[in-house]
């Protein structure tokens, strides 16, 4: 089967084009420029392979949570493409994303989520799939999630905007942390295509985005 996948949920842009276990993908700092960057990122990849959009089987996207503008690009984007070619949407959410990008298997996954919060989750993978250890959720670093025993990977831009209060609360439980990680198309597809494969796609009118909370920014009286 093939695959696109995009992410667009933190300041870095991505796309990947996954064939059956061929997998190319592209990658930009994108900062704010997502909606602009995203478009010509995918079309490049199609044309380096060969492939027309309405020659793959499905289209994955990054469903946050993340960027509320962010996730609300790849959602749109997926979707329109989707609807266009007529083809299944595959929502990956960004902190399983992230997961599989650390390459461990025992993984908590905490994105800086700004509101001195942070986006959080832990899973574990075992024959290579992974189990949702704790469920992904949104709030200061003291809730982060509780994991038992050693052996745990940290990643994401919690731990380098709240490394202090995540080494106290994990102490040592963790065998390491990559702070600079984020996720990425190419996990993306990687988490996408056994849905695909077994029929788990939704029609593109169903995309829809995973924000966690329904707050943007604090209020000038929370600020102060």
């Amino acid at each position: 089967m093939n695959l696109l996948a995009l992410d667009t949920s933190t300041e870095y842009c991505s796309a990947a084009l996954l064939c059956g276990e061929e997998l190319t993908h592209r990658e930009t700092h994108a900062v704010q420029r997502h909606s602009e960057l995203i478009l010509p990122m995918i079309e490049e990849l199609l044309a380096a392979s060969g492939f027309a959009l309405g020659q793959l089987d499905g289209i994955a996207f990054g469903a946050g949570p993340g960027s509320f503008t962010g996730i609300r690009i790849a959602c749109g984007v997926a979707q329109g493409l989707a609807f266009g070619a007529g083809l299944p949407v595959v929502p990956v959410g960004t902190l399983a994303a992230l997961a599989q990008e650390a390459g461990a298997d025992k993984v908590i996954a905490c994105l800086d989520a700004r509101m001195g919060e942070i986006y959080h989750a832990a899973y574990r993978r075992s024959g290579g799939r992974w189990a949702e250890i704790a469920a992904p959720g949104v709030g200061p670093a003291a809730s982060a999630p509780v994991v038992e025993g050693g052996g745990w990977f940290g990643c994401g831009s919690g731990f380098a905007v709240y490394a202090e209060a995540l080494a106290q609360r994990y102490g040592g439980q963790l065998d390491g942390v990559a702070a600079n990680l984020h996720p990425h198309a190419r996990s993306i597809a990687r988490l996408a295509m056994p849905v695909l494969e077994m029929g788990g796609g939704l029609p593109a009118e169903m995309a829809a985005p995973i924000y966690l909370r329904d707050k943007v920014a604090l209020k000038m009286h929370e600020q102060r």
